[in-house]
């Protein structure tokens, strides 16, 4: 991870689209064009104010479906050819479709995906199943070995079946899974989950693969969660007024990465 995003503790900020074409919300008037000219300015924002790496994910394509459409692979791939920073390392996001979401990065040249990708879940969507080993052979297949799996554990709108532990879920997406990272989530986008369950995925990852906080981080708990994690990605907390839909806020994204600094002339960073 450090070979992609270049520094201790990285942050991942979240480009979230507004609904893609299909789903209903998509706004038919502004149509693309209005989709594209707000992804741009969230991400020089982001970039601009000095985050490591973007994520782009389809946040607002609700009610989140387990398989999408070939019109959202293509409008993704159309905004993040478009909107992709220069000088920064990126990534897609396709909820909650592992497949499409690879597909999209190959296209566009992102550094990682950002997935459920094992075990099986109760969720919103119902029962979620993802097949690790069908999604790797077919990163395979299209020659996008280059592209990193980061893989979330805990997802969020979702209870995991049947009972293994936190722990016995992160060494086997590590070590049976292939994961690039491990992700850890709260119960929904911008909610914090209990700091054990990070020290428990790194306790039992070790030093083999990274494990990142995956929502609700904040300028005022960043600390206490990078004192466990390797790094964070973030999204609500940088938005106007906090919310997950809104524009990106540079103030809140100036009082974000100052907290972060601080974590990390700590750590040696």
């Amino acid at each position: 991870m450090q070979e992609i995003l270049g520094r201790l503790k990285p942050v991942i900020a979240m480009a979230h689209l507004p609904a893609l074409p299909g789903t209903p919300r998509y706004d038919e008037q502004g149509g693309m064009k209005f989709i594209v000219d707000w992804v741009k300015r969230d991400v020089q924002h982001l970039v601009e104010g000095g985050v490591d790496a973007v994520l782009f994910c389809n946040e607002d394509d609700r009610p989140y479906a387990l398989r999408v459409g070939d019109e959202i692979v293509a409008a993704m791939a159309h905004v993040v050819t478009e909107c992709r920073p220069k000088n920064r390392p990126f990534g897609v996001d396709l909820m909650w479709d592992p497949h499409a979401a690879l597909a999209a990065a190959a296209a566009t040249g992102a550094s990682f995906i950002r997935e459920v990708m094992t075990g099986v879940y109760e969720s919103d969507m119902g029962l979620w199943s993802p097949d690790a080993a069908a999604l790797f052979r077919y990163r395979k297949s299209i020659g996008a070995s280059n592209v990193q799996m980061f893989m979330n554990i805990t997802p969020e709108f979702a209870s995991a079946l049947g009972t293994r532990s936190i722990a016995a879920r992160a060494r086997s997406a590590a070590v049976s899974s292939l994961a690039d990272a491990l992700l850890i989530a709260g119960p929904m986008a911008g909610a914090e989950p209990d700091l054990s369950w990070l020290e428990e995925a790194k306790q039992a990852a070790g030093d083999q693969v990274p494990v990142l906080l995956n929502t609700g981080a904040r300028p005022d708990n960043i600390a206490r969660y990078l004192a466990v994690a390797d790094g964070v990605i973030v999204g609500s907390a940088l938005k106007v007024d906090g919310r997950t839909w809104n524009p990106v806020d540079p103030e809140r994204l100036r009082r974000f990465m100052s907290a972060v600094d601080a974590v990390r002339k700590k750590h040696g960073g």
